[in-house]
C-alpha cells in the first residue's frame, strides 16, 4: 500500500497551470480513464453525454463561493491588512485567516474597505477578540452585521494562489462559480462543476442521465498542503456537508435500476462517502473530516469527474484510492505530454 506523501508527487511545467478560464465552460478537454482496461482516451467535456449511459446519475455540489477575501487597514497604525473569512459562530463572532505587519492585540480594530475601492469612505470595522494557536482570528463585526451581506458588499472571490491575480476580475466573478451554485458557504469553488453549462446539463438529461445535488462548503483546508510524510498521520480539515433525503432516494433508485452514480468533483465524493459510512440511508447533514486514501472501499460512487490536482494534495490521494496510484500516475504523465491544462480553470478527467 502506498502510504508516503512523496509517492503522490509529480513535476508540472509552469505553463500548464490554467490561470485564465477557457472562452467557454464546455471547451475544456476531457481525459477518460478506464479503471478496468487501464486505457486513456481523449475527448472534450461536451462529449460527456455520449461517454455515460442512460440511467446513470450525475451528482453535483451546489455550494456557492463566498466573496470571502477582505482588505483593510489597522485603525491604530494604518498598516495594510488582508483576511479570508471562514465562518461565523452562533454568537456572531467571525473566524478569519489574516495577515498584516506587526503584532495585533485583542481589542484592536481593522477597518475593512471594499476590495476594489481602497479609498472608499465606506468601512466595515472588525474588532479582534482573540487568535488561536493555528493563527485563526476571532473578530467581532458591527452589531447585527450579516456575514453574507457584508461579504457581498466588501469582499471579493478568493482565487487560488497559483492563479496569481491580485483581485478577481469580472470574468472570474462569473466563471469561478458553477451555473447551478445555490448555497453560499465555500471559500473555493468545487471546480469539476465549472465545466457545465445549462445546455450541457440539458443534453445530459435528454440522454437519460439523471442529476442530483449535495452540498459541501469547501473550507480553508483546500489551500493547505499535507504537512506530514506518512498519510496515516494526516488530520483532514472538517467541512460542513449535506446529502438531502431526495438525493439519497434518487441515488438508491439509480443503483437499484442498474445505473451508476457519477460524482462531479472530489467534494461531492467526500460528501457521499461520508454519508455512506453512517448507514444505509445515505441521508446526512453535518461536519465531515473524512480523509479518503488507499486502501478505500467506495460505497456511494461508481465514477468520478474531476480536474487535475496539485502534487502532494489530499485530492490526488483521493483519486488514487479510486483508480490506483500507478494508473493515476500514468494518466498524469499522459496529460502533461498532451498539454492538458491543470488545476481550477483547467481540463478534466472522467474516471470510470
Amino acid at each position: 500500500m502506498v502510504d508516503e506523501l512523496a509517492d503522490y508527487d509529480y513535476t508540472l511545467p509552469e505553463e500548464l497551470i490554467a490561470r485564465q478560464p477557457s472562452e467557454r465552460r464546455d471547451e475544456a478537454r476531457l481525459m477518460l480513464l478506464d479503471r478496468t482496461s487501464g486505457q486513456v482516451t481523449h475527448h472534450q467535456i461536451r462529449d460527456l453525454p455520449h461517454l455515460l449511459s442512460a440511467g446513470d446519475r450525475l451528482v453535483f455540489n451546489n455550494s456557492r463561493v463566498l466573496p470571502a477575501r477582505l482588505f483593510g487597514r489597522r485603525a491604530a497604525t494604518g498598516g495594510r491588512w488582508e483576511g479570508l473569512y471562514l465562518q461565523a459562530d452562533e454568537l456572531g463572532t467571525w473566524r478569519l485567516l489574516a495577515t498584516t505587519r506587526g503584532r495585533v492585540r485583542p481589542g484592536e480594530v481593522i477597518e475593512v474597505h471594499p476590495a476594489a475601492e481602497p479609498d472608499s469612505p465606506r468601512r466595515l470595522p472588525l474588532r479582534l477578540v482573540a487568535r488561536d494557536a493555528e493563527g485563526i482570528w476571532f473578530v467581532e463585526p458591527p452589531p447585527g452585521a450579516d456575514p453574507i451581506v457584508s461579504l457581498l458588499d466588501f469582499g471579493t472571490l478568493p482565487l487560488p494562489p497559483y492563479i496569481e491575480r491580485p483581485l478577481a476580475t469580472a470574468a472570474d466573478q462569473e466563471r469561478y462559480q458553477t451555473v447551478y451554485a445555490r448555497h453560499f458557504g465555500s471559500v473555493a469553488a468545487p471546480t469539476a462543476g465549472l465545466h457545465f453549462t445549462p445546455e450541457l446539463l440539458s443534453r445530459c438529461r435528454d440522454r437519460g442521465i439523471d442529476q442530483s445535488f449535495v452540498t459541501l462548503h469547501v473550507g480553508v483546508g483546500t489551500f493547505r498542503p499535507i504537512a506530514v510524510h506518512r498519510l496515516e498521520e494526516h488530520k483532514m480539515h472538517s467541512e460542513w456537508c449535506e446529502v438531502p433525503p431526495e438525493t439519497a432516494t434518487e441515488c438508491f433508485q439509480t443503483r437499484a435500476q442498474g445505473g451508476r452514480i457519477i460524482s462531479v468533483g472530489t467534494t461531492t465524493t467526500r460528501t457521499l462517502e461520508s454519508a455512506a459510512l453512517r448507514g444505509t440511508q445515505l441521508v446526512f447533514r453535518g461536519p465531515t473530516d473524512l480523509f479518503i486514501r488507499p486502501p478505500w472501499t467506495f460505497r456511494a460512487i461508481d465514477g468520478l469527474l474531476t480536474n487535475f490536482h496539485l502534487p502532494r494534495s489530499s485530492l490526488l490521494v483521493m483519486i488514487s484510492a479510486l483508480a490506483g496510484r500507478d494508473l493515476v500516475s500514468h494518466a498524469y504523465e499522459v496529460a502533461i505530454r498532451e498539454r492538458y491544462r491543470f488545476f481550477s480553470y483547467g481540463d478534466a478527467m472522467l474516471i470510470l
